[in-house]
């Protein structure tokens, strides 16, 4: 049976784990074929999400899919022309674009120190500019003038209710994924008249072994069993709402920010 993203194909940044990665799965689930992203080969070891891209990419052959793994930094333009080079020779066009890597990482791999919006070194913010605002422009610079030129495909960048409200910690990343919103809906502008949807999912605090694994979580926040929506949220509620807006039953939605939060950004604390 014919499923509803057959014959497309889907390059998903930052899926060789986390969010990226359960995006990746519904989307093959749904029969569209896969480009499996991240910045280095053993990133998915990180936090014991996978030994590597490899074994990732062999996890996906259960849905049926094509597949291809690649690696470079998104906020490296020649990194992204090349990874595009191997995309266009292996999987040809690429019918969906889901701009999921980035995150609250600085120069020297992990969280900066300071983090707030005066203190943080200089060296972070560039750090977390070409992580995210950056690397997001650079790879729609690269996949999205296809689409436009055939006016048809999708697009989906991941932001973060951070860039909802005011922070002091990580004040720089929600300035950023702020900054990607309107990005978003720059874009959508831009290629309203040639059929391309552009849209932006912002996810709230999401139970991913990354988080887990860099902060102190609440043990309360983390029962998904309760029926209170003052929890955080499931990687597969995240990627749920990216499978929609890549369906036809969001076929005119477009320029829009998608808060996955529980209400976080309505009623933040």
């Amino acid at each position: 049976m014919s499923k509803p993203l057959s014959g497309k194909t889907a390059l998903v940044t930052g899926s060789g784990r986390g969010l990226g990665r359960l995006m990746a799965e519904r989307l093959a689930d749904r029969g569209a074929n896969i480009i499996i992203h991240d910045r280095e080969w053993a990133a998915p070891s990180q936090y014991g999400e996978a030994q590597d891209l490899e074994a990732v990419e062999k996890d996906f052959k259960r849905f049926g899919v094509q597949t291809l793994a690649v690696t470079g930094n998104i906020g490296d333009a020649e990194a992204v022309a090349a990874m595009k080079k191997t995309i266009d020779a292996e999987m040809g066009q690429v019918d969906i674009l889901v701009n999921c890597a980035g995150g609250d990482i600085g120069a020297a791999g992990g969280k900066p120190v300071p983090n707030n919006a005066l203190d943080i070194p200089l060296e972070d913010v560039q750090a977390l500019t070409n992580n995210n605002l950056i690397g997001t422009i650079t790879v729609c610079k690269a996949f999205i003038p296809p689409m436009r030129d055939r006016n048809s495909g999708i697009v989906v960048n991941i932001g973060s209710v951070a860039g909802q409200f005011g922070v002091s910690e990580g004040a720089i990343y929600a300035i950023l994924k702020a900054a990607v919103a309107h990005y978003t809906r720059c874009l959508a502008k831009e290629l309203q008249e040639h059929g391309v949807r552009v849209n932006c999912v912002s996810p709230g605090p999401s139970k991913t072994a990354r988080f887990q694994a860099t902060r102190t979580v609440s043990p309360e926040m983390m029962n998904s069993n309760k029926p209170s929506l003052l929890r955080y949220a499931e990687p597969g509620e995240i990627a749920d709402a990216v499978a929609f807006l890549t369906s036809d039953e969001a076929k005119f939605i477009n320029g829009q920010v998608l808060c996955v939060d529980g209400g976080l950004v309505n009623f933040p604390s």
